[in-house]
């Protein structure tokens, strides 16, 4: 799912430099929720990494 934020990302950076600002706007504001995402399942996953540690030792 990153690797989808970042094609959003340089697909907005191309079509802002062409002068397309809509479609720019719209894959940038894709990119920002898709990398927001995988942030959030990042952190859960460290929690539940970091709890089941201390359930094994």
């Amino acid at each position: 799912m990153l690797r989808w934020a970042l094609i959003f990302l340089v697909i907005s950076i191309i079509a802002g430099f062409f002068g397309f600002s809509g479609v720019s706007a719209a894959t940038a504001d894709i990119a920002r929720i898709l990398f927001y995402i995988v942030l959030v399942v990042f952190l859960v996953f460290l929690v539940l990494g970091l709890m089941g540690r201390e359930t094994l030792f």
